[in-house]
């Protein structure tokens, strides 16, 4: 596992187990090229938002409003679950969203930008989302491999009962509800 030595850790916190060094750049330079065609596009050239005529606003703008809430819940609760509580060592968090899904922050910020494509239905953003979910997928992966490498058998078995980006409505028999 030499590429588990490209990771970032936190200094000030021991019980957190690391991340993809580039991570948090990466959701940055997305951050602002999303957010450049987005503008460009919905409300400067309108290049390909014509699908917005077929679609009202009265549908548009609700169904992007459950969306950006539903991304704000998720990350909300996901980084309050990470950050929040100080731990002695890592541990693998199964309480609350992640008992549903294992990177409930990533499929927060997914969301957003899906919520922002579905209130103007730019499809120059909505391709470019596409490169933002394979970005998530690929630091997702990375990152579980981390916690393989920390936790073994028990970060294995709690992929097999929590999907990864896409949550389960029902629990799966036998799911565990709290890991000690």
């Amino acid at each position: 596992m030499n590429d588990l030595n490209h990771r970032r850790r936190h200094k000030d916190r021991p019980d957190l187990s690391g991340e993809y060094i580039w991570g948090d750049l990466g959701q940055m330079i997305l951050f602002i090229l999303f957010f450049t065609i987005w503008i460009v596009d919905s409300f400067v050239l309108h290049i390909t938002t014509s699908p917005g005529q077929y679609i009202s606003w009265y549908i548009r703008v609700p169904l992007a409003l459950v969306i950006l809430i539903i991304s704000s819940v998720l990350a909300q609760s996901g980084l309050k679950s990470v950050f929040g509580e100080r731990r002695e060592n890592p541990v693998i968090i199964r309480e609350g969203v992640f008992n549903r899904v294992r990177h409930p922050i990533y499929l927060g910020a997914i969301l957003l930008y899906l919520g922002l494509i579905v209130l103007t239905l730019s499809l120059l953003s909505a391709i470019f989302w596409i490169i933002i979910i394979l970005f998530y997928y690929y630091i997702s992966m990375y990152e579980e491999k981390i916690l393989i490498h920390e936790f073994g058998d028990q970060y294995k078995k709690y992929m097999e009962e929590v999907p990864m980006l896409i949550p389960s409505l029902f629990k799966k028999k036998g799911r565990v509800e709290k890991h000690y």
